[in-house]
């Protein structure tokens, strides 16, 4: 007698493991984005100010996202 343990499997379609993993996205995406920058350093002086932006938006079968940052530094050595 054989004790070896036994599994038994099963085959899917393809349309049935896209049911189960949540399928596969259809459907166009689009995007935009938008940048701005300025930056100034002096290395005699030590003077370094800079400042930037960004703007981006994506839309999807999935949704939409957003994306909005300012960045701003200034240092000043002597």
């Amino acid at each position: 007698m054989a004790f070896t343990p036994q599994i038994q499997t099963a085959q899917m379609s393809d349309a049935e493991l896209d049911s189960i993993a949540g399928g596969q996205a259809v459907g166009a995406a689009a995007g935009a984005g938008a940048a701005a920058g300025l930056y100034v350093e002096t290395t005699a002086a030590g003077l370094t100010a800079g400042v930037g932006g960004g703007l981006g938006l994506a839309v999807s079968p999935q949704g939409i996202a957003a994306d909005l940052h300012l960045n701003a530094a200034a240092a000043v050595a002597s």
